[in-house]
Parts: C-alpha cells; structure tokens; sequence
C-alpha cells in the first residue's frame, strides 16, 4: 500500500480502515474506523486535507484531490463509487456518488442524497438533503424518501464486510503482504 508522506503530512490510518495495496494515499488523508479505499484509488491531500468518514468507502479507480484552503470532507456511511473524481467538496453522511460522477470545487452533496452516474455537480452546488440528481450538469430531480437513505447505510455496511474479508486475506487489515 503506498502511503506517502507529503510536505511533512503523512497519511493517518485507523487501525479497523481498510487500504488496498494499489491505492495511494498521499500528505494529509486521515481514515476513519470502519472506512476503505479500494484498488487503484487516488487519494491525493498535498495542499488541503482529506477526511474519509467512518463506515464510509472509496471504490476501485476513484480520485479525491482538494484546493489551496479547500479540503475534501466525506461523511459517515458514504459510497463513492468505482471512477467517481471528487476534488475540493463536501459529502454529508450516508450519501451515494454514483460511478463515475463528477463532484468539484466547493460543492455540498446533502445528507442521505444520491448522485447518479456520471453526473458532474459543478463548482459551489448545493445539493439539499435526501435528493436524487441526475445529469450533466447535475440538477435534482426529486426528493427521496427515507428508505433511500437506509438502502445507502446498507451498501456502505456492505463495504464494511467486504474490506473485512479483503483484509483477511493479507498479512494486515491494511493490505500489506
């Protein structure tokens, strides 16, 4: 698992979080119990930091980068799934980006909210709680009911099990052979 340090910040890993070892971390991530970056995943906080809530998951090939003074925050329970790019924004709790969107610069995606794939939620959008968007650019198209945000509370426990398991099958939960 390449962990690099960056301008005197080195990553901060919770003992239960799960890395895969073809993820990169670099400079000031910090992982919260319970959380996961999967393969190939980017993670780079060389000039703000990045918070990865507890619970929550970073799928194969995604990219989280931030801004001068603009840190990248994840929630609790929050799926980001496989090649979504976030740069510069806020994720609330128990959220889902779907695969492939696009999140950038100073964007808010509210609690329990569900970003479809492929959408790009352009610069400084502010996305209400429990809403579903669509599209490119990004707009909302409904509000969703609770359930939604229980169905994305499941797949991020899914996850959970998942690096559980994956990391049972290295020499530690941090995906060092």
């Amino acid at each position: 698992m390449p962990v690099h340090r960056f301008r005197q910040q080195q990553p901060e890993i919770e003992p239960a979080a799960f890395v895969a070892p073809s993820a990169d971390l670099i400079g000031s991530v910090r992982l919260a119990e319970g959380s996961s970056v999967w393969y190939g995943a980017v993670l780079r906080a060389d000039i703000a930091p990045i918070d990865i809530g507890p619970g929550s998951n970073v799928q194969d090939l995604s990219c989280i980068h931030v801004e001068r003074d603009q840190p990248c925050r994840i929630g609790a329970e929050v799926t980001i799934g496989h090649s979504v790019t976030l740069h510069a924004c806020t994720v609330e709790d128990r959220c889902l980006i779907g695969m492939g969107a696009i999140v950038l610069d100073g964007a808010v995606i509210g609690h329990g909210s569900v970003v479809g794939a492929h959408a790009l939620v352009t610069k400084n959008t502010h996305i209400p709680p429990h809403s579903l968007v669509l599209g490119s650019p990004a707009k909302v198209v409904r509000q969703l009911d609770p359930s939604a945000e229980a169905a994305n509370a499941a797949h991020a426990q899914e996850y959970i099990e998942l690096a559980r398991a994956s990391a049972a099958s290295y020499d530690s939960p941090r995906g060092d052979h």
